[in-house]
């Protein structure tokens, strides 16, 4: 069925003091992976802007009671026994759809879990849809043992087979939809960014409800590692993928060989917001996987962060790594998955982050190198 679900496949970018807008696969990706490629600012157009929407409870479009509903059609929950439409009645409601190795959502954690936590006891209940984009993302396990690791302690209903997604008729993440104690939809907001605005309708939605005055202060949040807000304003790099079925700018020699073993090798130089292989692989529809030990991948950025969604193929395996940038090690350009030299282990598949440099931001030349074999590489992302 997911391989059906194009619009599942959908992330946020934007720029710093602006409403940061959804980006649809398609065209719009590729214009702005075209203006990001060329150096231009990635800017959200008006019609990106404008995804961002406030309804009045007369505005709340007609799927909103059937959205809740679909809540039965979890197919598993985490941290709270199954919810439903009924048994939230009289509560605001604020459902935030997420996967776990997309750095967009990481970036709104903070302000979402911040949220869950302060106003648990004036009625507002949040609700996690996960909703996988990589399939070891579909692994409960999985999505319980990342859901501890960032301390997403709010029920979580999995949406393995995207029957709330489509309810709601979602098509980003992250996504945020506010329902008020009616179960009427209120306002939503794609993308990151506009806390404030979210927080102070929670805070409307809550006094309309009868929790009272809540005043008007709103969260104030300290984001480290992964879920520190993106430097917008240095931002020259999109994401892309490493499986054949949604990368581009692949720069090794000969182009790639989809799902077939090939030894590759590095070009010299690599092109901004380029990427190759070195060494024998297996690029695959969604990833690329290392068959031999001492593969390499190359990829020429512009941002403060890097971070690559990958993991090893085997459960409970790991496999060792070494980063450099401009062929050194990273030292104090190190992200929190490696050590000032460059070195770090892949245990688990999910997002790490390998770079995060300090001023000045300019053109660099990542690379990382695995020295065990079994290691499956999904997306590259920036910040």
């Amino acid at each position: 069925m997911s391989e059906n679900i194009d619009r599942r496949r959908r992330r946020a970018l934007g720029t710093a003091a602006m409403t940061i807008a959804p980006i649809v696969l398609g065209s719009m990706v590729a214009a702005k992976r075209w203006l990001a490629f060329t150096g231009a600012p990635v800017e959200p157009s008006a019609g990106d802007r404008s995804m961002v929407q406030q309804m009045t409870p007369g505005a709340a479009r007609s799927p909103t009671e059937g959205a809740l509903l679909s809540l039965g059609s979890a197919t598993a929950w985490l941290n709270s026994p199954p919810l439903t439409a009924a048994g939230l009645r009289g509560k605001v409601v604020l459902v935030d759809f997420w996967t776990y190795t997309c750095i967009n959502w990481l970036r709104s954690l903070p302000y979402v879990r911040a949220w869950a936590d302060r106003y648990k006891d004036r009625g507002l209940v949040v609700i996690g849809v996960h909703a996988p984009e990589f399939p070891f993302e579909r692994d409960l396990e999985n999505v319980r043992r990342a859901a501890a690791d960032m301390r997403v302690d709010y029920p979580i209903a999995i949406d393995n087979d995207y029957a709330i997604w489509g309810a709601f008729e979602n098509q980003y993440w992250p996504a945020l939809y506010f329902l008020d104690a009616q179960g009427q939809l209120r306002h939503h907001h794609f993308g990151e960014g506009e806390y404030q605005q979210s927080e102070r309708m929670i805070q409307r939605l809550l006094a309309e409800s009868g929790a009272g005055d809540l005043g008007h202060e709103v969260v104030s949040v300290d984001a480290r590692g992964a879920e520190a807000a993106a430097d917008w304003s240095s931002l020259r790099s999109p994401e892309n993928y490493v499986g054949y079925e949604r990368t581009g700018n692949f720069a090794s020699p000969g182009g790639a060989v989809p799902d077939a073993r090939r030894v590759y090798a590095t070009p010299a130089p690599v092109p901004l917001n380029h990427w190759a292989l070195s060494g024998d692989w297996t690029i695959e529809r969604q990833g690329s996987v290392l068959n031999a030990a001492n593969g390499r991948i190359a990829y020429r950025f512009h941002a403060r962060d890097l971070h690559l969604v990958m993991g090893p193929t085997a459960r409970g395996a790991s496999v060792r790594f070494r980063v450099r940038i401009d062929g050194r090690p990273p030292g104090a350009a190190h992200g929190v998955d490696v050590d000032d030299q460059g070195n770090g282990t892949a245990t688990e598949q999910r997002l790490y982050q390998l770079i995060r440099q300090p001023q000045p931001i300019a053109d660099r030349q990542f690379e990382i190198e695995f020295l065990d074999p079994g290691v499956e590489a999904f997306a590259f992302t920036f910040g």
